[in-house]
C-alpha cells in the first residue's frame, strides 16, 4: 500500500484527506443549516453549536495537514487536455484550501465575538480572541454563511467536473481519488 502520491496518482494520505474533508464539509453545512433554525428549547439548540464547533476546528486542522501533504508529495500529472483545464482545476483546489480556511476562520470570530474559548469535544480548548469588533458576531455570521454556500458551490462544480472526465472525457481523473496509486514511491 502506497502511503505517498508519485506523478501517477494519489497515495493513502492523499485520497483519505480528501474523502474525510469532503465528509466532514458536507455535513458541518448540513449541520449548520440545521441549528440556525433551532429553537430555544429544542433539545440540541446548544449540542449542534458545540458540535459544529469542534469539528470545525478539526477540519480546518485536517485542512492544514492536507496542505502540508500536498507540498511535501509530488503531484500527479495532469490530466486535462488543455492548459486552461489544468489551470481551471489547479484554481478550483487552491479556493477550496482558502476557502476552508476562511470559513474557519470566521467561524472563530463568530465564537468569540462573547469572549468565550471554544471546547473541542471537551478535549481541550480554543481560547477566544483577545478583542472583540462591535457587531463582530453578525458581521463573521455573515461572512461564515456566504463563504459556505461559495464553497458548497465549488463542491457540487467539482463533482460535476469529476463526472464529465469520467462519463465524457473517460478519462482517470475520478478514479485516481478513488483507487490508491501502485507506483514505486513509499
Amino acid at each position: 500500500m502506497q502511503w505517498r502520491n508519485d506523478t501517477k496518482g494519489y497515495g493513502l494520505v492523499a485520497i483519505t484527506l480528501h474523502w474525510l474533508l469532503a465528509a466532514a464539509l458536507l455535513g458541518l453545512f448540513w449541520l449548520g443549516t440545521w441549528m440556525v433554525d433551532l429553537g430555544y428549547y429544542h433539545n440540541w439548540y446548544h449540542e449542534a453549536p458545540s458540535l459544529h464547533k469542534s469539528i470545525g476546528v478539526l477540519v480546518v486542522g485536517l485542512m492544514l495537514l492536507r496542505l502540508l501533504w500536498r507540498w511535501s508529495n509530488p503531484k500527479p500529472a495532469a490530466l486535462g487536455k488543455s492548459p486552461m483545464q489544468n489551470f481551471l482545476a489547479e484554481s478550483a483546489h487552491l479556493t477550496f484550501y482558502l476557502l476552508v480556511i476562511l470559513l474557519g476562520l470566521s467561524g472563530y470570530f463568530i465564537s468569540s465575538a462573547e469572549g468565550e474559548a471554544i471546547s473541542v469535544f471537551g478535549l481541550f480548548s480554543i481560547p477566544a480572541l483577545p478583542w472583540q469588533f462591535e457587531q463582530q458576531a453578525d458581521i463573521a455570521g455573515e461572512v461564515h454563511e456566504i463563504i459556505a454556500w461559495t464553497l458548497i458551490a465549488l463542491v457540487l462544480l467539482h463533482l460535476a467536473a469529476a463526472l464529465k472526465h469520467h462519463f465524457i472525457n473517460q478519462d482517470k481523473t475520478l478514479k485516481r481519488m478513488l483507487t490508491i496509486s501502485k507506483g514505486d514511491i513509499l
